[in-house]
């Protein structure tokens, strides 16, 4: 469905390493690199994918971006890194029954709201009124 996804970051080099940190424990790799751009996708696969620009107006600020994990080391680890590399905690990696997901949420350095979740079982209905 969604083919690739373009965030205009205020620090490229900062978001930059970020994300190269961040998305490296869940198998996402920077694919392309040129000039003013980098684009990160899994090793297997060049879609989908997410670009980085440095803004020349707005910053994408206020997105929420989830990456599927393979496993809940992954979804920890990804927590790890992206701390490290300068994301704040939003939620430490848990199982969140509502959703059927081990998932871990981080601040980007724009503020991003970014995601790694592991499904493990359909979510909960909820009842409805």
């Amino acid at each position: 469905m969604i083919h690739h996804i373009a965030m205009f970051v205020s620090e490229f080099a900062a978001s930059r390493e970020f994300f190269a940190t961040a998305l490296a424990p869940l198998g996402v790799v920077i694919g392309y690199e040129g000039e003013g751009v980098c684009e990160f996708w899994r090793a297997s696969a060049d879609t989908p994918s997410l670009s980085l620009a440095p803004a020349s107006g707005d910053i994408t600020r206020g997105l929420h971006l989830a990456f599927d994990a393979a496993d809940r080391d992954s979804v920890d680890a990804f927590f790890a890194a992206a701390i490290a590399s300068g994301g704040r905690e939003r939620e430490a990696a848990r199982y969140r029954p509502h959703y059927g997901a081990y998932c871990a949420f981080v601040s980007d350095t724009d503020g991003n709201n970014i995601e790694a979740v592991h499904k493990e079982a359909p979510p909960r209905a909820t009842p409805t009124t």
